[in-house]
This record gives structure tokens, sequence and C-alpha cells, in this order.
């Protein structure tokens, strides 16, 4: 059973970049392609958690681990503050920040409202062979949601089928936008689908699967208000589960006053 699914983690690799022109650079970092590699890599393992928050970012080691120089690197950290996943201190200490609750809700609130929109859009008109890579993202999904190895994979096709719907629709920007707002909610979605069995599969996964299948159904059928309501039920799903994250990881999380 292994075997038949192997080719899948590399298939969505493929489809990703296909569709994205290439992971996690989101357009809006301004230093120079050097930064913006290191930029991107350590975005992806902030946003990812396999940085967690807390971490200690030390800018000597970075620049050896990255093999760069500290000016392309400090080009890097300084949008990582702006997108507030980094907390840049005096004598060269950097620490990943904590999940901010207020922050998730701000880009919750912006979610909901473009990629609704992003929907309707589409229901009114969406090219073939966009539904048809939408289609084939959720089938990958699916081929790989029992798997414990390819936990990561499908992961990545969650985040690939968001923003392909954005592509979709011509909104490219729009996506890149809201995404440089969007590093914490980036992160509450990383726990919540890192909710996994005694055999290591994803517990939610039918329930993202059936998500986006719902939100493609409502497109297809030319049915605007079904696309918009599937999507509200299926992005609330993270929210709603934030308390029993913060009480899972309250080492993650910002502390909200009383």
């Amino acid at each position: 059973m292994m075997s038949s699914n192997k080719p899948a983690a590399p298939r969505a690799q493929s489809l990703a970049k296909s569709i994205l022109g290439g992971g996690a650079d989101l357009g809006l970092f301004e230093g120079g392609p050097t930064g913006r590699g290191v930029y991107a890599t350590l975005r992806d393992q902030i946003v990812k958690l396999d940085l967690p928050p807390g971490t200690p970012l030390l800018r000597s080691e970075l620049a050896e681990t990255h093999g760069v120089s500290l000016t392309p690197l400090r080009d890097a950290l300084q949008q990582l503050a702006k997108e507030g996943l980094v907390k840049i201190y005096p004598q060269s200490r950097t620490l990943v920040t904590p999940i901010d609750m207020s922050a998730i809700r701000e880009a919750q609130f912006m979610r909901i409202a473009l990629e609704t929109e992003v929907v309707r859009r589409l229901a009114k008109e969406i090219a073939p062979e966009a539904l048809a890579r939408l289609r084939s993202i959720v089938a990958l999904q699916g081929s790989v949601s029992d798997q414990p190895s390819d936990v990561p994979t499908f992961q990545e096709l969650d985040e690939v089928f968001h923003q392909t719907l954005f592509v979709a629709a011509g909104h490219v920007q729009s996506q890149r936008i809201m995404r440089s707002h969007a590093g914490h909610l980036e992160r509450l979605r990383r726990l919540h689908l890192d909710d996994i069995d005694e055999a290591g599969r994803i517990l939610n996964n039918k329930d993202v699967i059936e998500g986006h299948s719902r939100i493609l159904d409502g497109i297809e059928a030319g049915d605007a208000p079904a696309a918009m309501d599937a999507l509200r039920q299926h992005l609330q799903r993270t929210v709603d589960r934030m308390t029993d994250k913060r009480a899972a990881f309250p080492e993650y999380f910002t502390q909200e006053k009383p």
C-alpha cells in the first residue's frame, strides 16, 4: 500500500512549483536575490514550526548555515520582523515570536473577506483547466491522506489548494499580500493539521478533503452562495480550535490580558 503512494510527494512538489512558480517566496521581499532565498527558507521553517516560537536566531550561525554575508541576512530578518514572525533585539539577538492571538483574528478576517470573494468570482466563471487542476490537488490529498510518511505532503497540498484559488481568479498579488499578514494564522493552521492518530495519520484529513470538495462543488455548479458558505465553514474550523491549541501548547502563544 505504501508503494502505491510513493510518487505522491514528488507530484505534489511539482504541482506546487507549476502553479506558484516555486515555494515560499511571496514576492514582497525588497532585498536582493540572496536575501530573498534566506527569507523564503526561514519563513517556511517558522510557519511550519520547524523553528518554534522562542527559538533564538543567531546571525553568525545563520550566515554560516546559509552561506551568506550579514547584509542579505539582515534584509531577510527585517522582512520577517515586518511580518511579526521574529523580534530583533540589539547585539544581534533575534527570537522567533510567539503566535499572536490578535494577529490571527485580523488575518482570519482578511482571509475570509478576500477568499470568499475569490470563490464567488470563480463560481461565475472558471477556466476548465483551472477547475481540473483544483480537483487534481484534492485527489492527491486523498491519495496521501492515510499515509503517515506523507503528512508533510498533505499539509503542502492544503496550502497549494488555497493558493490555486487565487491563481485561478487572477488575484495572485492579493494572495501574496494576504499571506504577508498571515504568518501567525499559518502557524495555527499547521498545529491544526499536525493532529495525528497513533498510526501517525492526520486526524482531520477527511474534514479537510470534504471541505475542499464542497468548495469546488459549489464553484462547478455556479452556485456562489454554496461555494462561499463552504469556504467560510472550512476556514473557521482552524480558528474554532484555537482555544484547544493554546491549552495544548501554551508556550507557543502570547498571553492575553484578562
